[in-house]
């Protein structure tokens, strides 16, 4: 099987054996060596020293976490959706509550820094900005830095900077701690190479004052809590221990290759399947300046998508990701974490045959 949607990934070798390893006691000494070493090996990959903890959820689970840890009831909150998974932050921010105000970015687009500051300067004070920092639904990549760098020149104080990285990071720069991030959030089955299951979260100085007067309700989310486990290098439940298994394997992977060498390979890889898309004829949706390279998304312009999708996989056994915008035939190919030119190779020439290109 050829697995290219834009998550979960592909395992590693290595990692696959790791998961299928016998369980440990996760109050004991090996549990707790395991997990301070990945908390450490994720913050490098998150360029942070900041508190990061690893929670037993989906990425979703990381996003909720990061809303019930920072607002209450009534908060303002400046929304900066650009696909269907900025609009799910939103939703959540909403479901507790917060008084969400939404500057739509239309798919296949970025956020640009100085309508996002214009907003923040006419409508604010807010608590909070929510941002994406890649969209797998559009297949682009914001500029963080920029948007984070507009944000901080709009007001001051200025709002928490909370952004979803659960298919960027790892692959894609996030510098958490030099451009200012409050709340990072990401996800195990995307380009950490490791099973779903887990989100990592950061949190800054400024994410803990608000924690401090925050009103939201948390319990299993609470990151107070987490933080008093991860001292001993514990969770406050029982924690997923095989998707840790296989994320120690591969975080030892990522950590000794760094985070430039990480994001010039996948900057590469994007490279090579964009060029191969449209070698073959196809269009690219999206930004063409913020293309993401973690997905590609294709346009099909002659028949439905889905059933190049159903093709894909009965007569190639090739998995990718239908399309996210109801307006366009799209077929989305991931190629985060544990991916080769050779896997990519495989979809030109199964979409080929089917397009009878």
């Amino acid at each position: 099987m050829n697995l290219r949607i834009p998550g979960p990934t592909p395992l590693p070798p290595d990692t696959l054996e790791a998961v299928g390893r016998q369980m440990i006691n996760h109050r004991g000494v090996a549990f707790s060596d395991m997990f301070k070493e990945i908390t450490a090996g994720l913050k490098t990959i998150y360029e942070t020293e900041n508190d990061l903890f690893v929670l037993t959820s989906s990425g979703t689970g990381g996003m909720e976490a990061a809303i019930a840890n920072t607002l209450s009831p009534g908060d303002r909150v400046l929304a900066v959706p650009m696909g269907v998974f900025g609009e799910r932050f939103a939703k959540i921010a909403q479901a507790y509550y917060a008084d969400v105000v939404r500057l739509k970015v239309p798919m296949g687009q970025v956020a640009d820094p100085d309508e996002v500051a214009k907003v923040i300067r006419e409508q604010g004070p807010f608590k909070a900005v929510l941002l994406t920092q890649n969209e797998t639904s559009s297949a682009v990549t914001n500029d963080v830095e920029a948007l984070a760098r507009a944000i901080y020149a709009a007001a001051d104080p200025a709002p928490l900077i909370l952004v979803d990285g659960i298919s960027g990071m790892g692959a894609i720069r996030l510098q958490t701690d030099a451009w200012g991030i409050d709340v990072a959030i990401s996800g195990s089955q995307k380009a950490w190479m490791a099973p779903p299951g887990l989100a990592f979260v950061s949190f800054s100085e400024r994410a803990w004052k608000a924690y401090e007067t925050a009103k939201n309700p948390r319990f299993y989310f609470d990151l107070g809590d987490a933080k008093k486990y991860a001292a001993s290098g514990q969770t406050p439940s029982t924690p997923n221990v095989a998707a840790l298994f296989g994320l120690q394997v591969s975080l030892r992977y990522m950590v000794g290759e760094g985070v430039e060498k990480l994001a010039a390979y996948h900057q590469q890889i994007g490279d090579y399947c964009r060029q191969s898309m449209l070698d073959l004829g196809l269009k690219l949706y999206g930004d063409p300046a913020h293309r993401s390279n973690t997905v590609t998304a294709v346009v099909i312009e002659d028949r439905p998508a889905k059933e190049v999708l159903k093709k894909l996989v009965s007569e190639y056994d090739i998995h990718c990701g239908g399309s996210k915008d109801p307006s366009v035939e799209m077929v989305r190919i991931g190629h985060m974490g544990y991916v080769s030119e050779a896997d990519l190779d495989e979809v030109s020439k199964a979409l080929a045959e089917i397009l009878g290109i």
